[in-house]
């Protein structure tokens, strides 16, 4: 967009933190709640959200959370912990696959140690450095567009996935098992946005309005196999999708967005994730 195709694309579906990053680079439209009739129907919790705080330019599209997911015939051990990605038991060494995503990667390796996001501390960048580059020796394989087939396959035993791969994973015959670790879970939203000078902006908006209506955000996620952002849906689910255990968490799991980094902190990931990736 900022090389120089903005003005000839009307919508676009980035991730959360990604909205905020589009939004302070001047790349959004705005649209009012009266332009969308069905803007009422948005889910409460994802109305007032930290990356567009009540719902200007963009509107929720599919929800989900990233942890791992265990070939149980290759490990009937606890799913506890993220030590199955970052401290390997014997079982899982070099048959694990990692997402190829700095953010997530990265955001779950400081949730194990304990650290928080877009930290500036030496120290603690030092230790999510060392804890990613030893646990790297245990991993197969990197990739993300691959993760669900990989597991399927059984070219890997464990790996990093998000909620709708994993359960696509296991309608397809794996014998896996979604974690829900007690460091907590990535959460993360696509979303549809309006982008500035979109040539045909009331199309767009019409578009955007549709995806609102229950009925079509449960054909999405009946497809998908992840969450919508809007009420009503529950009636139009596949009782296989509302009872997925994916989007079923237990109760009080701890959950966090992966954060957009300041530049000068930015740096500092960017650095770790190519050392990781040599």
């Amino acid at each position: 967009l900022k090389a120089g195709k903005l003005g000839e694309y009307d919508v676009a579906v980035p991730g959360d933190y990604m909205v905020q990053i589009l939004s302070d680079e001047g790349v959004l439209d705005s649209f009012t709640p009266d332009e969308l009739p069905n803007f009422g129907n948005i889910d409460p919790a994802w109305l007032d959200v930290s990356f567009d705080p009540g719902r200007h330019s963009s509107i929720p599209y599919q929800w989900g959370s990233t942890s791992f997911s265990v070939n149980r015939d290759a490990y009937t051990g606890p799913l506890d912990s993220w030590s199955l990605i970052f401290d390997a038991p014997d079982e899982l060494k070099g048959k694990i696959n990692v997402l190829d995503t700095a953010g997530e990667t990265l955001t779950a390796a400081s949730m194990y140690l304990g650290i928080p996001q877009c930290t500036s501390d030496r120290d603690q960048l030092k230790a999510l450095n060392d804890l990613v580059m030893t646990a790297k020796a245990d991993w197969a394989s990197f990739g993300s567009d691959v993760a669900k087939d990989v597991l399927v396959s059984g070219d890997a035993a464990a790996g990093m996935i998000w909620s709708g791969f994993s359960a696509k994973a296991r309608s397809e015959g794996a014998p896996v098992e979604y974690a829900f670790p007690a460091e907590g879970v990535i959460v993360w939203m696509d979303n549809v946005v309006l982008l500035k000078d979109a040539p045909n902006r009331a199309n767009a908006l019409l578009f955007m309005n549709f995806l609102l209506e229950p009925e079509n955000a449960a054909a999405v996620t009946n497809y998908a196999l992840y969450s919508a952002g809007v009420s009503g849906v529950a009636e139009f689910l596949d009782p296989e999708v509302a009872n997925s255990p994916e989007s079923n968490p237990p109760a009080g799991v701890k959950t966090a967005f992966v954060e957009a980094c300041p530049e000068d902190v930015q740096v500092l990931y960017d650095a770790i994730w190519t050392n990781l990736k040599k």
